[in-house]
């Protein structure tokens, strides 16, 4: 453990520290679970070989100079290359940001806590944060250039992610009952 490092307790939902204090995630409800299910296969499939993705995977996260905190993305990938530096303990809980980070908003999500783990992600070392906002049909990608908005007739596509594509309206339409 870092000398400088917040610890919370496991709590279900989980506990984030985010804008200087602890904060419950959201209890998904229908729409956030089956939009983490859908997006998580696809990337799970595309890191076959490349990494592991992840569900709700705790990170202790450090951006350089600041205080490391625990983060949970709703989806995470990590690539081999950096899992190998891991023992097995560590595994459980890695020390460093995930290489792409996805959160799926919920209704009662605040957009400024949202952003600060945005900028939390890629501060620590993520280089693509990918936010799916499912009220209003839109994915946005946030690296260090900034942001790009995709609306449902665009593809998700970044350098971070080579070879991944998903089209923004395949994504959505798991939403529609049948």
């Amino acid at each position: 453990m870092a000398l400088h490092e917040i610890v919370l307790p496991e709590t279900k939902p989980e506990t984030e520290w985010v804008r200087g204090r602890p904060l419950q995630k959201v209890s998904p409800q229908r729409d956030h679970s089956v939009l983490q299910l859908e997006f998580g296969a696809a990337l799970r499939c595309w890191a076959r070989g490349r990494g592991e993705v992840g569900t709700e995977w705790r990170f202790r996260i450090a951006p350089p100079g600041e205080v490391r905190r625990p983060l949970v993305p709703d989806i995470s990938y990590v690539s081999n290359e950096r899992l190998r530096t891991l023992s097995d303990q560590e595994l459980q809980v890695p020390p460093l940001a995930p290489d792409v980070a996805v959160e799926i908003l919920s209704p009662d999500d605040r957009r400024i806590d949202v952003d600060d783990k945005i900028s939390v992600y890629l501060r620590g070392g993520s280089s693509l944060a990918i936010v799916i906002d499912p009220a209003n049909r839109v994915v946005e990608l946030h690296d260090a250039r900034g942001t790009t908005r995709l609306e449902e007739s665009a593809t998700i596509a970044h350098p971070a992610m080579p070879g991944f594509r998903s089209s923004v309206r395949s994504l959505f339409a798991v939403l529609r009952r049948s």
